[in-house]
């Protein structure tokens, strides 16, 4: 059996404003933007430049009671785990354009890591897995 998980609903505010984040930004690619007419809402996808597996689900709050999850996903932890294959050429790009992070890089057993926050208050861990961690070529 193979089974995997292709998508991520990230709840937005709007989804302009957020492919404009991911997009321009963080630099991920826009794979999907199509209006649905008979839901009236859009079905917008991105992911991680040049990466193959989990895409984010752009997914505009409907309703009153999801709006209260925009930017709070994950009630307050670390949400998403961004990879990277250069963590100091990311992180200095990223610090550049004004993204905010809330933990400066650290070494850990794992890899190199710091914390930043998307444009809705989530938070994210950019890393640099070690060559040696199990998750480092997936």
């Amino acid at each position: 059996m193979k089974q995997n998980i292709v998508h991520i609903a990230l709840v937005v505010n709007d989804y302009d404003e957020a492919i404009n984040f991911y997009v321009n930004k963080l630099k991920f690619e826009l794979l999907e933007d199509t209006y649905q007419p008979e839901q009236n809402k859009r079905w917008v996808v991105v992911a991680p430049p040049n990466s193959h597996g989990v895409a984010l689900l752009l997914a505009k709050a409907s309703k009153p009671e999801q709006e209260d999850f925009i930017g709070n996903q994950a009630g307050g932890r670390v949400f998403l785990f961004l990879n990277t294959d250069d963590f100091w050429r990311d992180y200095g790009r990223m610090k550049s354009i004004g993204i905010e992070f809330i933990r400066g890089p650290q070494e850990q057993e794992y890899g190199t890591v710091a914390v930043f926050k998307d444009l809705y208050g989530n938070l994210w861990d950019l890393l640099q897995l070690n060559s040696d961690h199990p998750m480092a070529n997936r």
